[in-house]
């Protein structure tokens, strides 16, 4: 024995042994990782397990110790993820076809069914997003559905974001994750025909709108020309009804102003030649007492 502990060699190989079985046995988790222990590609146990409310220092990360080149440790990030969609064709429901771009927040908090669900010991993450992908899609493709493309430019949107992500939160548990959040990147109308055809549409609808809003209010100004007319004939009425004579004088008053060119009538003051003959009626507002 001792011979062999004086051999450098042979005190390399034991070291080399010792660290491989150490490696196999010992392994550091991080604070943001989760480690699913699999025993001949059976679970035995988690570490560091994502929890409501955990605080780093005080979750299961750090040293762990498992059987040798028995056991094997899966990885899972604990962080929040990305899915991301693009180029989905939504149909809105005023028949308008839609390319959607969205993508989806989410956190593995059940590592062990994220494993077994997607049948991965590796990229368990990405093998998540890939699974909810399609079902993002199959989500927009069903709320979308439901309301029309000026929707998605209002303030009723925050409202379509929270039931797709709804949705996405019933088919997001069969894989072990949770849905932290659905937004959409961009909503647009495809370029070519349906773009132009759907600009028309809106046009024409803005045109019938404002015809009808200018239609309601010629009518409400002639109700208004109406009623003001009504009400100065009353009041013409009223006057006439008071002082005839005086009534008469004015009008005939006016009349001589407006023809003789005094108000800036239809020809310049002075330039205007009428020949009438004494008795003319016209002229009865000069005679004595106006008759």
């Amino acid at each position: 024995m001792s011979h062999w502990l004086r051999n450098p060699i042979a005190i390399g190989m034991i070291a080399l042994v010792l660290a491989i079985i150490a490696a196999a046995t010992f392994a550091i988790v991080p604070e943001t990782q989760q480690a699913v222990v699999l025993r001949l590609n059976n679970p035995v146990r988690l570490v560091n397990q994502w929890q409501p409310g955990q605080r780093i220092g005080q979750d299961g990360a750090g040293l762990i110790a498992r059987v040798p080149f028995i056991d094997k440790i899966v990885w899972v990030d604990k962080r929040v993820l990305d899915a991301d969609l693009d180029n989905t064709l939504v149909l809105s429901t005023d028949q308008l076809r839609l390319n959607v771009d969205a993508y989806a927040r989410f956190r593995i908090v059940d590592p062990l069914r994220a494993v077994t669900s997607t049948g991965s010991t590796s990229n368990t993450e990405e093998r998540v997003a890939d699974q909810l992908r399609p079902l993002l899609g199959t989500a927009l493709r069903n709320e979308l559905g439901k309301v029309p493309f000026a929707t998605l430019l209002s303030p009723e949107r925050g409202a379509v974001m929270d039931a797709i992500q709804n949705l996405l939160q019933r088919y997001a548990r069969q894989y072990g994750a949770e849905i932290i959040d659905v937004r959409i990147k961009h909503a647009d109308l495809p370029d070519g025909s349906p773009l132009d055809s759907a600009l028309q549409r809106m046009r024409t609808a803005r045109q019938q709108e404002a015809n009808t809003i200018r239609a309601q209010g010629q009518k409400q100004a002639q109700i208004v020309r109406a009623e003001a007319d009504a009400q100065a004939a009353r009041i013409y009425a009223d006057a006439f009804s008071k002082d005839a004579d005086f009534y008469d004088f004015y009008r005939a008053m006016q009349s001589y102003r407006h023809t003789f060119g005094a108000d800036g009538g239809p020809q310049p003051e002075g330039s205007t030649n009428i020949i009438m003959s004494p008795n003319n009626g016209y002229l009865r507002a000069f005679e004595g007492g106006g008759r």
